[in-house]
C-alpha cells in the first residue's frame, strides 16, 4: 500500500476556524462533509474559498477536505482560505512568495469589539435625557 503524502493547513478568521487537509488529487473540494457548492451556496464565497488554489494555477491537482466551526460564513470562507494558502505551502515552500503578493497568507486582524460598561453595546450608548 503506497502512502500518500498529506498536507494540513489552519486559518482563521473572526471566531471562525478552519483546518484543512491537502491532498495530491483531481480537485474535489469538501467542507464539513459538504460539496463546496452545498456549504457555500454564495458564488463569491466559492471564489474567495479556492482563491489561492487559482494563484498557484493547482486547483486541478489536490483535493481539500476543510472543517469549519464558528462564526458566519464569511469568516468560515475566510478562515478556510487562509487555511488552504497554508497548506500549500506546506506543500511547497516556493508557493510562498506568489501568495504573500496576493495577500493570501495574511490572518485579518480585525475582532469583534468588546462591550462597554454604562453602554448598550461597543460603541451605542443609551439615550440621553437632558430633563
Amino acid at each position: 500500500m503506497k502512502k500518500e503524502k498529506v498536507y494540513f493547513g489552519k486559518g482563521g478568521r473572526k471566531e471562525a476556524r478552519a483546518n484543512v487537509k491537502l491532498t495530491p488529487g483531481k480537485g474535489k473540494i469538501k467542507v464539513n462533509e459538504r460539496k463546496l457548492e452545498e456549504y457555500f451556496s454564495d458564488e463569491f464565497l466559492q471564489e474567495e474559498v479556492v482563491k489561492p488554489l487559482k494563484v498557484t494555477e493547482s486547483k486541478e491537482k489536490f483535493d481539500i477536505l476543510g472543517r469549519v466551526t464558528g462564526g458566519g460564513k464569511n469568516a468560515q470562507a475566510d478562515a478556510l482560505k487562509l487555511g488552504i494558502a497554508r497548506a500549500l505551502v506546506a506543500e511547497n515552500e516556493k508557493l510562498r512568495e506568489t501568495l504573500r503578493k496576493n495577500d493570501l497568507l495574511t490572518r485579518d486582524p480585525r475582532m469583534k469589539e468588546r462591550k462597554k460598561y454604562g453602554q448598550k453595546g461597543a460603541r451605542k450608548k443609551f439615550q440621553f435625557t437632558k430633563r
